[in-house]
């Protein structure tokens, strides 16, 4: 008989556990049954460091009884907190599961070293540690489950890479499994420079709440410490560094049953597809229509009760009741009908539907050529080149400071002014498309490095244009990302773009547009050469774009539960600065006709009232290029974090500056401790890094 191993006898288990489970009666999931309870925790690592973890538990329960336990793993300061997690974790509790937020080593009230970058292998060993501590605990029934968004989406992929014994199941949202290619650092190759990495770095430096205590172990384990942001801007090409925890390097690594929700506006949505095709592991998944949120309260509308699917998944995981997911098609996605350009949009309009998973097999693709004339048709087109200049200020409408490819993009006819723009005739009917279009392109340019944009917009009959997916292409890493090569100036090379996870109906009489462009600022910083890039039609492999198109057909219809009601809770009260304008958003544009210059300003402010005093945080970030000289690029950031407690004021502050020449990036980090107005503390760091085709 031949040897299944570990992971083989596993799957074949999990096989027989499911067969079972389809055969048995449906449980309906944990009815609201206990009261709330908050407690804090230490949690003691190998070498004696302790991690701070609030711990919340049911009341009311039988004595001596036993919870699934249910993990957020993150550098968000647990303490700080406190309101949002008994408000988001409350419905969790009230159908008997414990539920733990652990501040990762170095931040928060956590102690020891900060750690030295995201994802590092110490966070991950840590987090092993935790979840065996956690299982153990006189509360728990031994067996615990992750999730978590953004970050805490990220870990709980991570860790159920690594699979320690007691995690059974994990539940990840707006995460990725593809550190270099999808997150902020750098976007589809390219160089991108985010207020997220400029503000946390600040953010990590503050102690825990709510002493706040300032002494010289601080200054060793958080206020000296590197800037995360330094770190990343010297792995300017995909590799080891990022592939540490890449699941796209190796999904089979995954053995624990796994849920991912993405939304349409948010930057890490691609991860969901290609994990559905990928995971040997049981696995749903969920897209709707919001951006960077838990669904429940997410912007925009509408919003549906995720953690109603989350207690299914984890009661039939963690608790071994078969509450019916199973059994259900494995993807519910919402299939966006048309709407107005943003960047405002309240609510989306569509409906929802169960796929299979993914691939959808009855997906077509459809093939539009670009023709000479400046239209899509169905047919190749005869041989012909269009040029281009490249304009390293063009972009904000596409891209703005922190899309990622997401958000609610603005009209995209500002941009499109600045592109090669074809258009199909009015549709004749309407037309669904469903999963990553492709652009396949023949360019050239006469430079050695060059990034290529596509996009593809929905046109109204007033001409309105409506971004439906985009992606870039770093033209250097057109033979691989991780040993970039210089574009031979005038050389026609192919290059496929593959556009962004999108969904979309274009109506009857509206028009398909695709636009091709070399810039997509400030997203995506400027390549340092003038150039005009060449597009070419016909020939042996023409010019196209593929498109993911859905026939229709009757499919069954997720009912998702409405938002259920929060506690409020009301400890903390917001501070919100009305005057200035939220996160990454643009505020004003000058442009400098005469200089060609153009500047981005995005300023962001809030703050926070607690028992023990007041937190406020401003961001003010400027972008600058030049039309005529793409190579001088500047980004300069202004952060500061005010505490005030009852006997002392403590201010940060965090100055950061990166510009370029034609050869480096040049880097400037300037921060500051003040006490009462008088310095405590200040550091610098200066470093000149080579551009590595970027």
């Amino acid at each position: 008989m031949r040897c299944l191993g570990r992971f083989g006898r596993l799957l074949t288990l999990t096989g027989v556990a499911i067969a079972l489970m389809a055969a048995a009666p449906k449980q309906e999931p944990s009815a609201p049954a206990y009261g709330l309870a908050m407690q804090e925790a230490w949690i003691p690592m190998r070498d004696g460091i302790r991690l701070a973890a609030d711990v919340y538990l049911p009341t009311g329960g039988r004595a001596g009884e036993r919870f699934p336990v249910l993990l957020e793993y993150l550098p968000y300061r647990k303490t700080e907190a406190r309101d949002g997690s008994q408000a988001l974790y409350s419905y969790f509790v009230q159908r008997g599961y414990a539920v733990a937020r652990v501040d990762i080593r170095g931040t928060g009230n956590s102690e020891g070293r900060l750690i030295p970058h995201e994802y590092s292998e110490i966070e991950q060993a840590d987090g092993e540690v935790v979840i065996d501590w956690l299982s153990r605990q006189p509360f728990s029934t031994g067996k615990v489950g992750m999730f978590g968004i953004s970050w805490g989406g990220f870990n709980s992929i991570h860790m159920a890479m690594r699979n320690p014994p007691a995690l059974k199941a994990i539940i990840a949202v707006d995460a990725t499994d593809d550190l270099y290619q999808d997150d902020v650092h750098f976007m589809d190759g390219m160089m991108h420079v985010d207020s997220w990495e400029m503000g946390q770095d600040l953010r990590n430096l503050l102690p825990g709440a709510p002493e706040y205590r300032i002494d010289e172990r601080y200054f060793e384990d958080r206020f000296d410490t590197p800037p995360w942001m330094l770190t990343y801007k010297r792995q300017q090409r995909d590799g080891p560094f990022w592939k540490r925890t890449a699941l796209k390097e190796r999904y089979d690594s995954i053995r624990v049953p796994t849920f991912v929700i993405g939304g349409w506006y948010d930057g890490y949505r691609d991860s969901v597809p290609r994990m559905l095709e990928h995971l040997k592991a049981p696995i749903k998944a969920i897209v709707g229509p919001w951006h960077h949120a838990y669904p429940h309260n997410a912007y925009p509308k509408p919003q549906m009760e995720w953690r109603h699917e989350a207690v299914r998944w984890f009661d039939q995981w963690l608790r071994g009741r078969d509450t019916g997911i199973m059994a259900e098609p494995r993807f519910a996605v919402f299939v966006r009908s048309w709407h107005r350009p943003g960047p405002v949009l309240e609510e989306v309009s569509g409906e929802w539907r169960f796929e299979d998973g993914w691939p959808i097999r009855r997906v077509r693709e459809k093939l539009f050529y670009p023709q000479p004339n400046r239209t899509l048709a169905d047919t190749p087109s005869s041989p012909d080149v269009h040029r281009l200049r490249y304009v390293p200020t063009t972009g904000i409408e596409a891209g703005g400071p922190v899309m990622w490819f997401g958000d609610v993009a603005p009209d995209q006819r500002p941009t499109d002014a600045f592109s090669l723009v074809y258009d199909t005739a009015p549709l004749p009917a309407d037309l669904e498309i469903l999963g990553l279009p492709r652009a396949i392109l023949t360019v050239s340019a006469d430079a050695p490095r060059a990034n290529w944009f596509a996009r593809l917009s929905d046109v109204a009959p007033d001409g309105t244009a409506t971004q439906v997916a985009a992606a870039g292409f770093n033209g250097t890493h057109r033979l691989s990302a991780e040993n970039p090569t210089p574009i031979e100036p005038g050389k026609e090379f192919p290059l496929e773009i593959e556009l962004h996870f999108t969904s979309w109906v274009f109506p009857k009489g509206h028009r398909i547009r695709l636009a091709i462009n070399n810039a997509l600022w400030p997203m995506i910083w400027p390549t340092p050469l003038p150039f005009t890039s060449s597009l070419h039609l016909g020939g042996a492999e023409p010019s196209r774009v593929s498109l993911p198109v859905v026939p229709p057909e009757e499919r069954p219809r997720p009912k998702f539960l409405p938002p259920a009601a929060d506690p409020v809770i009301k400890r903390y009260r917001s501070l919100q600065d009305r005057t200035i304008s939220g996160y990454g958003e643009i505020a004003r544009i000058e442009r400098d006709t005469g200089r060609g210059s153009t500047r981005v300003f995005a300023p962001n402010g809030s703050g926070t009232e607690y028992p023990w005093g007041t937190q406020r945080f401003t961001e003010s970030i400027v972008h600058e290029a030049r039309d005529d000289d793409p190579a001088s690029s500047s980004m300069k950031g202004e952060y500061t974090i005010m505490v005030t407690l009852k006997d002392r004021t403590l201010l940060w502050e965090s100055e950061v500056e990166m510009r370029s020449d034609a050869e480096s990036f040049h880097y400037l980090n300037k921060r500051r401790l003040l006490q009462d107005g008088k310095l405590v503390r200040e550091k610098t760091w200066q470093d000149t890094i080579p551009r590595d085709f970027q």
